[in-house]
């Protein structure tokens, strides 16, 4: 009979503990969605305020060259030669100056036609500043273009098939560590739950050992 009372008081402990570890097991998927939330939202809110400060028509697509050549600016395996750097060096040059004087015209028409449209003023009303915003865009856009033909004709091809596969391969570490993070949060969280649960267990079977 002592025997048959302990193990039903285990059983009922272990019945117990299956809805607690149940529960602990959910607050931390909870926890976790609410984070990855949070980091959606922040990366959704920056892509907006990029979007809204690039001065160009073209805000996804094109490649920014000159950032990739000036990563790799001394990489022995890129070799720039010292003519191609004088070269690339006016090239941006150039093109920096230009999209620098463009932007905040950009960004201040941008917020004049939102806070203006918000407020209630007629679209009719704001076809001028919205044409000279199109202009500006269009500027710089075709500043980019310019910029991409230019160091497309400077860099030889052997340089430019160098830049796309360390691209390439930059997009894919950064793909691996943020699974790998994500699998390491998702593992940290399982692995802390199911101590818990353990702990909860061992205890349980103490006190019915003493009982």
């Amino acid at each position: 009979m002592k025997k048959i009372a302990l193990a039903s008081i285990a059983t009922l402990s272990m019945l117990l503990a299956a809805p607690n570890a149940g529960m602990m097991g959910g607050q931390g998927q909870g926890a976790q969605m609410k984070c990855g939330g949070k980091m959606q939202m922040k990366k959704k809110m920056m892509k907006r305020k990029m979007m809204m400060n690039s001065p160009f028509l073209i805000k996804h697509g094109l490649p920014h060259l000159t950032k990739d050549v000036m990563r790799n600016w001394d990489n022995a395996a890129f070799a720039l030669t010292a003519e191609q750097k004088e070269k690339l060096t006016a090239v941006r040059k150039e093109t920096m100056g230009t999209v620098k004087r463009l932007k905040p015209e950009v960004i201040a028409l941008k917020k004049e036609i939102v806070q203006a449209s918000t407020s209630g003023t007629k679209a009719a009303d704001l076809k001028e500043k919205v044409d000279k915003l199109a202009s500006l865009e269009a500027e710089a856009t075709m500043v980019h273009l310019n910029c991409i033909e230019k160091t497309k004709d400077i860099l030889t091809k052997d340089q430019l098939l160098f830049l796309l596969a360390n691209k390439n391969k930059t997009h894919g570490m950064q793909g691996k560590m943020m699974k790998k993070r994500m699998g390491q949060g998702k593992g940290m969280k399982m692995k802390c739950g199911g101590g818990k649960c353990g702990m909860g267990m061992k205890q349980g079977a103490g006190k019915i050992q003493t009982h």
